[in-house]
């Protein structure tokens, strides 16, 4: 059974940093695509960083030069690492593995930017 489970979620203020955490469980994890959506209060769900098939790593353009994904595959871990947070980061973030045409998603943790 595949499980993603996110954390790291939390109430921020503008400027501020958060690194949000993703294990993955029952997923042959390095041959995974993981990936980092969001989903706002009304908003539909957007991609926030991914790596590709090939390696290559895209960010959306909200969060360039801010926001950076990593992975380790030792602990079956992906990470994002925001910084400079704005209020309009706010939403629930999610977690995404992509292996073949099977796609898993983790429950989400909420992150608010507020002062």
């Amino acid at each position: 059974q595949v499980q993603l489970v996110e954390s790291g979620g939390d109430l921020v203020q503008p400027g501020g940093s958060l690194r949000l955490s993703c294990v993955a469980s029952g997923i042959a994890f390095s041959r995974v695509t993981m990936a980092w959506f969001r989903q706002a209060p009304g908003k539909e769900r957007e991609l926030v960083a991914r790596f590709s098939s090939g390696g290559i790593i895209v960010y959306a353009d909200s969060v360039k030069g801010r926001f950076s994904i990593s992975r380790d595959n030792a602990k079956n871990t992906v990470y994002l690492q925001m910084t400079s947070l704005k209020p309009e980061d706010t939403a629930v973030y999610y977690c995404r593995a992509l292996q073949g045409s099977q796609i898993y998603w983790g429950q989400g943790t909420q992150v608010t930017v507020s002062s």
